[in-house]
């Protein structure tokens, strides 16, 4: 597949913004997407381990993981579309074509996802006494850990082949026979793949050290389960870190010949630093974890080293496009427009921001609500809540209004 045959495959009305744009959003909004399959893996898990143990604290803790895979599924859901999004706007040839070559799973991972968040609520269901009857129903959780690590799977492929355009003709006509049937998953490279499964452990031990923040600060009186949860949390960020940088060490051993040059580059030493310097947080900080805001920073510091892993990959991406294929999406011809590129924005920092401000606002209030009887939002916080539910109103009346005035010009 020479260069001016990608190039050619570009969509020639070229972008609305500046490609570097859409590469700076593609990566934060693919840490963000990792981050919850991370939590969401991670809790799920523990959600299995706990639910159906004697010990009262595993219970206690399967019940409040059970909640947390639960909507970090929605998240995974929500923020997995802006990535792909931004993928195809610069890497349409690689993507589109990977698509094609592998229809018939495109189409059948929706169905996977579905399948798979419709026996999560069913295990869901089953389970609102985890703590006074333990778990009912676990095979419903282990279908849909096995269905949602499928999608993930699907995706990995989908995202590697568009990697090697110059097996594209040999996987749609292998030996001269034209294969249109899709229905094939043609390349994949499983250590790439766990270590970003196997990174759920750190990931979700930071957000444990979070949660025992969160019931601190609610004044939780239950000293052993915090302990349980401190230790838990530790042995996931350690052992669990370990665990993904050896598998990432395979990774880097067994990159193919063109993208060999990643292994040792800065972009993979800065991305194992920050990894390292996250799960080491904890034992530097010691009992500063128990005072102001540091419990929350580990999670946060997680976060940050999930961004720089995902700028390293978007590195690996683009240098191999244009070193092994002379392809360069920052060259791609900008068409400038300026409406769809604000109201992204807007719609992102703005209506975005405040509706998340306002969720966030009233978890944290009501969590930490001492007095008698249910949480009563302030009027500020519920100013808040009807600006995002105003904001949202006009966001949808202009969507539509703009569309009628297009359709009658």
């Amino acid at each position: 597949m020479t260069p001016e045959m990608l190039y050619a495959l570009r969509d020639q009305a070229g972008v609305p913004s500046h490609p570097v744009v859409f590469l700076i959003l593609g990566v934060l909004t693919f840490a963000l997407h990792i981050a919850a399959v991370q939590v969401m893996l991670g809790a799920a898990a523990l959600t299995l381990r706990g639910a159906f143990s004697a010990d009262p604290k595993w219970r206690r803790l399967a019940n409040a993981m059970l909640t947390t895979a639960k909507i970090a599924v929605s998240l995974v859901i929500v923020l997995g579309v802006a990535p792909l999004l931004f993928v195809q706007v610069i890497y349409d040839p690689f993507w589109y074509t990977s698509n094609v070559l592998s229809a018939w799973w495109v189409i059948g991972f929706i169905v996977l996802l579905v399948a798979g968040y419709i026996a999560m609520y069913i295990f869901y269901w089953k389970n609102h006494h985890i703590v006074a009857e333990g778990g009912k129903g676990g095979i419903w959780m282990v279908l849909s850990i096995a269905l949602l690590l499928a999608v993930g799977f699907i995706v990995h492929s989908l995202s590697n082949q568009m990697l090697f355009p110059e097996q594209w003709m040999p996987w749609y006509a292998p030996q001269g026979h034209i294969d249109a049937g899709g229905r094939t998953l043609h390349y994949w490279h499983l250590p790439r793949f766990l270590f970003f499964i196997a990174l759920s452990a750190p990931v979700t031990g930071a957000w444990l050290y979070g949660y025992r923040r969160y019931l601190q600060g609610a004044q939780e009186t239950d000293a052993a389960y915090l302990a349980f949860v401190r230790a838990l949390a530790q042995k996931l960020m350690v052992v669990g870190g370990g665990v993904a940088v050896l598998i990432g060490a395979a990774w880097m051993l067994t990159l193919p010949e063109k993208m060999a040059w990643f292994a040792g580059s800065l972009w993979m030493w800065v991305a194992l630093a920050a990894l390292l310097a996250v799960v080491a947080m904890p034992l530097a900080l010691r009992e500063r974890i128990d005072t102001g805001f540091w419990g929350y920073g580990i999670f946060g510091a997680g976060a940050v080293a999930i961004i720089v892993v995902g700028a390293a990959r978007e590195v690996l991406r683009y240098v191999t496009l244009l070193s092994a294929h002379g392809y360069d999406p920052l060259d791609y011809r900008v068409n400038t427009d300026w409406y769809s590129t604000l109201l992204f924005f807007v719609t992102f920092g703005v209506i975005g921001g405040v509706t998340l401000a306002y969720l966030l606002t009233v978890a944290w209030k009501s969590g930490q609500h001492q007095g008698q009887g249910p949480y009563t939002p302030s009027l500020a916080i519920s100013r808040i809540g009807q600006w995002s539910v105003t904001l949202l109103v006009a966001w949808i009346v202009l969507y539509f209004a703009v569309g009628l005035w297009v359709w009658i010009r």
